[in-house]
């Protein structure tokens, strides 16, 4: 099962999702009270294929529901998650 935990500072954060001994993160800086801009995922190739990314994106939208903030995706792979997820728009900004 894959583990999502953050570390979050004053302007900046991440994701972390380990599983089978890996660590995948993905990367942000809080732009505003209201506006994250995810900048990096990073998945090792032992976990490719495996879903970690997608998880971490999903947690990603969780949160800025949670949070009441938008999603600025920078990082390739979370502007790619994004255009095939219409149900994630209420977050994207």
């Amino acid at each position: 099962m894959i583990r999502i935990t953050e570390e979050i500072h004053e302007s900046n954060g991440r994701y972390l999702a380990e599983l089978d001994g890996h660590t995948a993160e993905m990367t942000f800086v809080r732009r505003s009270p209201e506006l994250i801009a995810v900048n990096h995922t990073g998945v090792p190739e032992e976990l490719r294929g495996k879903g970690v990314g997608q998880a971490l994106a999903v947690h990603a939208v969780e949160a800025a529901r949670a949070g009441g903030w938008k999603i600025l995706a920078l990082c390739s792979f979370m502007r790619a998650q994004a255009e095939r997820h219409p149900d994630w728009q209420d977050v994207i900004a």
